[in-house]
């Protein structure tokens, strides 16, 4: 069977490969067109885009670069009618996928909806919207059943990717003396894969960085933004370590970290790094979403949590002093450490097994068979 997948940024491009592998254990037929990223690519999709193209973050961004995004989903619409799959697959990305999902419903065309968007954070009722236009939603976290069926919407809930990724982590044994590493303890900053998260949140990461000389600093960056991005502002830091592609380990060699609202905080608490999640966007995009956010917390563990497990610094409270005073209560002996790690338990106890890409490829493909064999 023919598979048109659209991932719009990192992590999707990531849980997308994945979930190419497991369609391709239960279909080894399947043909795989994507608008992804390399690792998709290097699962076996043939790439029609790549998602650095389409990454826009924040209301005010998403709207100065309209014009771009309205090209891009004109051609992805062309695309698919030209090449019809079986099935379109998208991944998270919901101002794209929403309206792809609308189109390819319109035009005949199966939607399966892996990650679902977050419609419970804000704006609801979109929830509708996805059951007119989605035949089969894929979700991943462990809220999501309940939410929808207060829609009369029944998912296939099939546990969370990250803890398949972590499952296939292994550490690297060189680390520390690849980065040159002394014996003083590491906190890890990951300022997220935006461009726009970067310049916003790691200069304030940096600056409390100099409030810990007992500590070194690892910076994770992404290969998929430009080396000078980092350079520009690492320049003033030449004691900060920085390494392309491995946030786990460098999660893995942390004794705590500053990580940007997103997937990253849940990676964080599964790997069982104490963290302060970090958070700065435009006033204007700030603004907007302070009046639709719909939910208590940004961070994805206090809302698997249901409570304050990790502190959120957002928007004006992301300032040096504040990191210092949050950072210290979270390293080794501070007097939130042992709270924060019994919060993360709980949420581990949440989440589940490993096995969510495996799972939904196997129900995708098998229901892609039935539906078949109904209509032949």
């Amino acid at each position: 069977m023919n598979y048109y997948l659209i991932a719009g940024e990192r992590s999707g491009d990531l849980h997308g490969a994945n979930l190419i592998r497991a369609i391709r254990q239960y279909d080894p037929e399947a043909q795989c067109r994507a608008y992804g990223g390399e690792q998709m690519e290097q699962a076996g999709a043939v790439l029609v885009r790549h998602y650095r193209e389409m990454a826009f973050m924040g209301f005010l961004e998403v709207v100065k670069n309209l014009g771009t995004i309205r090209r891009i989903m004109r051609e992805c619409q062309a695309d698919l009618l030209a090449n019809r799959p079986d099935v379109l697959i998208l991944i998270d990305y919901a101002g794209f996928n929403l309206r792809m999902a609308r189109f390819a419903k319109q035009h005949g065309i199966r939607v399966f909806y892996y990650i679902s968007p977050k419609v419970w954070a804000w704006n609801q009722r979109r929830a509708l919207k996805i059951k007119a236009n989605v035949d089969q939603l894929f979700t991943i976290l462990p809220f999501e059943t309940e939410f929808f069926a207060r829609y009369d919407y029944a998912v296939h809930y099939v546990g969370n990717p990250l803890l398949d990724a972590l499952a296939a982590f292994s550490p690297n044994p060189a680390f520390r003396s690849k980065l040159q590493l002394d014996d003083r303890p590491v906190v890890a900053l990951l300022p997220g894969s935006r461009r726009q998260e970067i310049t916003s949140i790691l200069p304030v990461m940096l600056e409390a960085s100099n409030c810990f000389p007992a500590y070194q600093f690892v910076v994770g960056t992404v290969s998929n933004l430009p080396s000078a991005l980092y350079d520009r502002m690492l320049a003033a830091y030449p004691a900060v370590k920085r390494v392309d592609d491995a946030a786990y380990d460098v999660l893995h060699n942390a004794e705590a970290a500053l990580v940007t609202s997103g997937t990253a905080t849940l990676e964080t608490a599964l790997l069982n790094v104490p963290q302060v999640v970090c958070y700065k966007t435009t006033g204007i995009s700030y603004a907007i979403a302070k009046r639709l956010i719909a939910v208590p917390f940004i961070s994805l563990v206090n809302l698997i949590a249901n409570r304050n497990v990790v502190t959120e610094l957002i928007q004006n409270e992301l300032t040096t002093e504040r990191i210092e005073a949050e950072l210290n209560a979270i390293l080794p002996n501070g007097a939130r450490r042992a709270e924060q790690l019994d919060g993360y338990a709980d949420v581990r106890r949440k989440m589940g097994e490993a096995g969510a890409s495996e799972r939904a490829g196997k129900q995708m493909v098998e229901l892609l068979i039935e539906e078949t064999q109904k209509k032949a």
